[in-house]
């Protein structure tokens, strides 16, 4: 690291202090060209006039001023333009006490925006300028005068590159922190989506083989005494839906374990294709379901899966919160672009356990709907029961499907 990388933090830390700097520095270059004589017989000479007390003093309040150039830019760029019209007007010749006005232009140049720039450049190259043509020792046409009117321009559009620059280095940086921001923004949508997706999955896994295993153990605990067979067959159907639920939980748990992106599963999700043994499960269980089913040709897995998790929570609600007795039916029927799927019960309660009072099944069920573009609507039915609608849009899913495979 260089001496200066070292001390930049601190001047930007002390401006004052660097501002003072360069005004002793402007303040030696004023005095040391004041002894040139610009007149001489083969062009400008040095060491051949000194300035005079009111040069001196005009030379040191003009670098003065300077040590405020950022606080108050303008006034200091009147107070120094003053000054310098002062010496171009009575000096002969004067000093170079327009080069603290130079210094002052640059500043308000560099701090403000273009349009006041050439405004107040154009005014102070007129003053520096007009001032000597018409009242300095040197004749109007002289190329002095052109050096004044050259260097108060150059100042000027020197401080506007400097803010065009500073601008647009401020603009790179604020579009990298929007993205940056955009970037942390997606991610954390992108692990929402993924925690929600889990645990819908956790919660359709869980809820389902649970239920079942409840009301087989029920059964077993009933019948125990007086038809063993009966209770020995319950407790099948409970392992059976215990190594099913461990199964499913395994396949979860091991996508979640995987580092970077999850590898195939090595067995097919469920659908509709297994949507016979999701009944038969029920029924063993004790609830009549009926199915109609009028769409046999294989959906996207997108909608197929999210088919069988609608009717599985479905049915799942029903033996829950239906009542003794109840029956079910369920309809799956390709209508057009969209494949409906339909649940409904006979039973005695409204299904408001699970949608009103906490619970996440009905919800689970909206959110996958939705996910694919469908409608998901769940109510009490005139007369008593409940249903279950979802529509779910197959040609979307295949155009989807079809694009993703050909990119």
């Amino acid at each position: 690291m260089t001496p200066i990388d070292r001390a930049r933090p601190w001047l930007r830390a002390h401006p004052l202090a660097l501002d003072a700097a360069l005004a002793v520095g402007v303040l030696i270059c004023m005095v040391i060209g004041s002894f040139a004589d610009p007149h001489g017989p083969n062009g400008p000479t040095f060491g051949t006039r000194t300035p005079g007390p009111r040069s001196l003093v005009l030379m040191t309040l003009g670098a003065g001023a300077l040590v405020l150039r950022r606080r108050a830019p303008m006034a200091v760029l009147a107070c120094t333009t003053a000054l310098a019209a002062v010496e171009l007007a009575l000096g002969a010749p004067p000093a170079p006490v327009a080069m603290s006005a130079v210094v002052a232009l640059f500043t308000v140049a560099a701090h403000t925006d273009r349009p006041t720039t050439y405004r107040v450049g154009l005014l102070t190259m007129v003053v520096l300028t007009g001032t000597a043509m018409l009242f300095g020792v040197p004749p109007w046409y002289s190329q002095e005068h052109l050096g004044v009117f050259a260097w108060t321009g150059m100042a000027a559009a020197a401080g506007d590159a400097v803010r065009s620059r500073r601008a647009f280095i401020h603009a790179i940086r604020e579009r990298a922190e929007r993205a940056e921001h955009g970037r942390e923004e997606e991610a954390r949508r992108r692990v929402a989506e993924e925690r929600l997706r889990i645990a819908r999955d956790l919660h359709d896994v869980v809820a389902h083989h649970i239920a079942l295993v409840n009301v087989q153990a029920g059964v077993a605990a009933h019948v125990m005494d007086k038809r063993p067979d009966q209770a020995k067959e319950a407790l099948a159907h409970v392992r059976e839906a215990s190594r099913s639920a461990l199964d499913e939980l395994r396949s979860t748990v091991g996508l979640l374990r995987q580092s970077g992106d999850p590898a195939a599963p090595t067995e097919p999700a469920p659908g509709l294709a297994v949507l016979d043994d999701l009944l038969a499960g029920f029924r063993r269980a004790g609830l009549p379901v009926e199915l109609a089913r009028t769409d046999e040709d294989p959906l996207p897995a997108s909608v197929d899966l999210a088919a069988y998790r609608v009717i599985q929570e479905a049915l799942t609600n029903v033996r829950k919160h239906a009542g003794p007795g109840a029956r079910a039916e369920v309809s799956v029927v390709r209508v057009g672009p969209n494949t409906e799927i339909t649940v409904i019960d006979n039973g005695t309660s409204t299904g408001a356990a699970d949608g009103d009072g906490g619970g996440h099944g009905l919800l689970g069920m909206r959110e996958r709907v939705t996910a694919l573009g469908g409608s998901c609507t769940a109510g009490p039915r005139y007369g008593g029961g409940f249903r279950v609608q979802a529509i779910l849009p197959v040609k979307a899913a295949e155009t989807g499907a079809t694009g993703e495979g050909t990119s």
